[in-house]
């Protein structure tokens, strides 16, 4: 039998984290509830966890802390909660490296949902890297930049760049599509899938972090076509 896939939670709400933790109890996952910021992520060192379940408001650093310091070694799948609502808090977490948000309250069985479709589409991803030598390269090659699908990498300048999954996914889906025009919800619903319960901020933030990357002196950049969406401009 497979191990179960591990999930943290951590909440100061013991009463909240411990009503989330029978819920995905009952889905077969293993649990481990922290409640407060230093205890994850010293937790999170020892547990390894699949997944985050990660509160904002949290005694002692707050969840943007721990995601920082949790982005600085690993790509582990985090769904943050938090009773806050407003745009500015979600756009926050999800530039620090969220892979989701919640709201509180929330519905029980859609956390459950979000937790296995955020899962599955990191297991999709990390796949990618043991599966056989494939014989047809996925790649795009510009002036100062190289997308390779295949191994998932890109070569800017002539140096290796870290880029999440999702960064590079859809940075390679604009730039082997050229000067074309996509909206939001095509985007969001080429790269993150039909499965994904999300607004199409995520996908402002994701261009945001690609522009910070690189700059305009290449005769490339990722434009915005306003009330449309984006499109990879190649001069």
């Amino acid at each position: 039998m497979a191990d179960k896939q591990k999930i943290m939670i951590v909440d100061d709400d013991n009463n909240i984290a411990e009503l989330v933790s029978l819920y995905l109890a009952k889905e077969c996952f293993d649990t481990l509830i922290v409640n407060d910021g230093n205890g994850a992520i010293s937790a999170f060192n020892t547990y390894n966890p699949d997944l985050i379940l990660l509160d904002i408001m949290l005694p002692g650093i707050d969840g943007y802390e721990v995601l920082r310091e949790i982005r600085k070694t690993s790509q582990v799948p985090v769904i943050m909660l938090s009773a806050k609502g407003e745009t500015f808090d979600k756009v926050l977490g999800l530039e620090l490296g969220a892979d989701d948000y919640i709201n509180k309250p929330f519905d029980n069985k859609e956390m459950v949902a979000r937790v296995k479709a955020v899962l599955r589409r990191f297991t999709n991803n990390t796949q990618s890297d043991v599966v056989a030598p494939a014989t047809n390269v996925e790649k795009v090659s510009l002036r100062d930049l190289e997308i390779n699908l295949t191994d998932y990498s890109v070569l800017y300048c002539g140096k290796l760049i870290d880029m999440p999954p999702k960064e590079l996914e859809l940075l390679y889906y604009l730039a082997s599509h050229p000067n074309q025009v996509f909206t939001r919800e095509q985007l969001l619903d080429h790269i993150w899938g039909y499965e994904y319960i999300g607004d199409t901020r995520t996908v402002d933030v994701h261009v945001k972090r690609l522009r910070e990357k690189f700059d305009d002196s290449h005769g490339w950049k990722i434009a915005t076509v306003w009330g449309i969406g984006y499109k990879f401009e190649n001069k």
